[in-house]
């Protein structure tokens, strides 16, 4: 099973960010990869406090490297997004940009 990291905003509204990666996590689950969502590091670090938000950006980045693509969703570019994809490129990894109706064609319900 190919394992995808899942790159998408976090910050901000992260509550809702949350929901939206669970919904990121199912669509990689449905398209038959094994779905790497760093961003449920937050369910257990305050991402608002400085120094746990680089503990849970430095867990996620320590993930990527084994990864086989990097899938990245939403319709912004975080720095942490930036960060993430800086490194898929360094380490050669493919990085897979999804569209809102790939999701919609893959998750209607």
């Amino acid at each position: 099973m190919k394992k995808v990291y899942i790159c998408a905003p976090l910050a901000g509204d992260v509550e809702g960010n949350l929901e939206k990666a669970k919904r990121y996590s199912e669509f990689a689950l449905r398209c038959g990869a094994a779905p790497v969502t760093p961003h449920f590091y937050a369910l257990c670090l305050n991402n608002s406090i400085p120094e746990e938000r680089e503990m849970g950006m430095a867990a996620g980045l320590s993930l990527l490297w084994f990864c086989d693509e990097v899938w990245v969703f939403g319709d912004q570019t975080t720095d942490g997004m930036r960060a993430e994809i800086k490194l898929a490129h360094n380490l050669n990894i493919k990085v897979k940009i999804i569209k809102p109706h790939e999701i919609e064609k893959i998750l209607a319900r």
